[in-house]
Protein backbone atom coordinates (compact mmCIF):
# COMPACT_ATOMS: atom_id res chain seq x y z
CA UNK A 1 0.00 0.00 0.00
CA UNK A 2 1.40 3.33 -0.35
CA UNK A 3 1.04 6.38 1.13
CA UNK A 4 -1.49 8.29 -0.85
CA UNK A 5 -3.82 4.67 -1.52
CA UNK A 6 -3.50 4.89 2.44
CA UNK A 7 -5.30 8.71 2.41
CA UNK A 8 -7.44 7.60 -0.11
CA UNK A 9 -8.84 4.61 2.25
CA UNK A 10 -8.64 6.59 5.17
CA UNK A 11 -11.21 9.22 3.29
CA UNK A 12 -13.65 6.63 2.13
CA UNK A 13 -13.73 4.83 5.01
CA UNK A 14 -14.26 7.95 8.02
CA UNK A 15 -14.45 10.90 5.54
CA UNK A 16 -11.80 13.49 5.70
CA UNK A 17 -12.12 15.71 7.79
CA UNK A 18 -12.43 13.10 10.33
CA UNK A 19 -9.67 10.72 8.92
CA UNK A 20 -7.59 13.23 9.73
CA UNK A 21 -8.59 13.78 13.33
CA UNK A 22 -8.68 9.77 13.79
CA UNK A 23 -4.74 9.78 12.55
CA UNK A 24 -3.57 12.46 14.19
CA UNK A 25 -5.18 11.79 17.81
CA UNK A 26 -5.71 8.05 18.27
CA UNK A 27 -3.08 5.78 19.78
CA UNK A 28 -2.96 3.02 18.11
CA UNK A 29 -2.03 -0.42 20.48
CA UNK A 30 -0.97 -2.57 17.55
CA UNK A 31 1.59 -0.08 16.32
CA UNK A 32 3.32 0.27 19.92
CA UNK A 33 0.91 3.03 20.99
CA UNK A 34 1.48 5.70 18.64
CA UNK A 35 -0.98 7.51 15.89
CA UNK A 36 -0.75 6.84 12.28
CA UNK A 37 0.70 9.90 11.64
CA UNK A 38 3.61 9.02 14.19
CA UNK A 39 3.95 5.49 12.75
CA UNK A 40 4.29 6.76 9.15
CA UNK A 41 6.92 9.45 10.36
CA UNK A 42 8.44 6.48 11.71
CA UNK A 43 9.02 4.47 8.93
CA UNK A 44 6.17 1.75 10.01
CA UNK A 45 4.44 0.10 7.09
CA UNK A 46 1.56 2.17 5.69
CA UNK A 47 -0.03 -0.82 5.28
CA UNK A 48 0.23 -2.33 8.88
CA UNK A 49 -0.58 1.24 10.10
CA UNK A 50 -4.28 1.13 8.01
CA UNK A 51 -4.51 -2.28 9.34
CA UNK A 52 -4.15 -1.09 13.20
CA UNK A 53 -6.34 1.84 12.53
CA UNK A 54 -9.28 -0.25 10.94
CA UNK A 55 -8.89 -2.55 13.80
CA UNK A 56 -9.06 0.36 16.47
CA UNK A 57 -12.04 1.37 14.68
CA UNK A 58 -14.16 -1.69 14.47
CA UNK A 59 -13.79 -1.30 10.47
CA UNK A 60 -14.93 -5.35 8.85
CA UNK A 61 -12.65 -7.72 7.48
CA UNK A 62 -14.73 -6.97 4.38
CA UNK A 63 -13.67 -3.33 4.16
CA UNK A 64 -9.86 -3.64 4.87
CA UNK A 65 -8.66 -4.55 2.01
CA UNK A 66 -7.73 -3.42 -1.63
CA UNK A 67 -9.50 -0.12 -0.41
CA UNK A 68 -7.58 3.26 -1.64
CA UNK A 69 -6.45 1.33 -5.08
CA UNK A 70 -7.44 4.07 -7.86
CA UNK A 71 -8.63 2.85 -10.86
CA UNK A 72 -6.70 1.89 -13.56
CA UNK A 73 -5.87 4.29 -16.36
CA UNK A 74 -8.20 3.69 -19.19
CA UNK A 75 -6.01 3.61 -22.70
Amino acid sequence: MRLSEFWLAVADEFGDAYGRILTRDLVLGDIGGMTADDAIKAGVSVRDVWLALCSAMDVPEERRYGVGRREPKKP
